[in-house]
């Protein structure tokens, strides 16, 4: 397995966030992640509860492959870097275990720099150490 440094993964990763280029994000996609990687998000207490009322036991929000990805994170970039002014940024305590990389990540106010969000992610890396799997658990 490629040897992947956790710190630089974690700092790529919330880059792709960040980009405003549409180019530059699809670059960044394809180099980070495997063709056929999988971003799977626990979605928001809100969702889920609306989800419980109608009788499903679990949710679970999946983006897969490189197009579905880039439609995730651009609107995401959209929403939440566009719109409402945020910067996504790593926590800094990014380890690697095997073929896992875990770390925390925080959504800043752009112009005070107040944290007004954040979340754990967990990656599992394929042999050539791009992402197979994301899994998202933000408020986490």
């Amino acid at each position: 397995m490629t040897e992947t440094n956790p710190q630089d993964l974690a700092r790529d990763y919330i880059a792709q966030w960040n980009l405003a280029d549409a180019a530059e994000r699809r670059a960044a996609i394809e180099r980070l992640w495997a063709e056929d990687g999988r971003h799977i998000l626990q979605p928001p207490v809100e969702i889920r509860e609306i989800a419980a009322g109608l009788g499903f036991d679990h949710t679970t929000l999946e983006a897969r492959g490189h197009d579905a990805i880039e439609t995730r994170v651009t609107r995401s970039y959209e929403e939440f870097v566009e719109q409402k002014g945020f910067v996504f940024r790593a926590h800094g305590d990014a380890v690697r275990l095997q073929g896992l990389v875990k770390f925390n990540w925080q959504a800043v106010a752009a112009e005070t720099g107040d944290v007004l969000g954040g979340g754990l992610e967990i990656l599992v890396l394929d042999d050539d150490g791009r992402i197979s799997i994301d899994y998202m658990f933000p408020g986490a």
